[in-house]
């Protein structure tokens, strides 16, 4: 077994962003914020597919607080 530590996938990557120009750094910055709001708004949306199949399927139920509360101690 070798000690030679392990560079993180993360760690690797910072490396090389900061071996950009500032210029390009800026430039990733805006790709990599524009492609993680796609992605959160495609995990949302399939969220609230999963939710309008739950309902459809009669497995959500509707009620007050009260109601929630008194199916817990049920």
């Amino acid at each position: 077994m070798t000690d030679i530590p392990q560079t993180s996938r993360l760690q690797r990557a910072l490396n090389v962003a900061e071996a950009l120009s500032l210029e390009e750094q800026q430039l990733l910055l805006e790709i990599l914020a524009k492609r993680l709001h796609r992605k959160q708004r495609q995990q949302l949306l399939e969220e609230v597919q999963e939710i309008r199949q739950e309902v459809a399927a009669g497995r959500i139920k509707y009620g007050s607080v009260k109601d929630f509360l008194a199916e817990l101690d049920a």
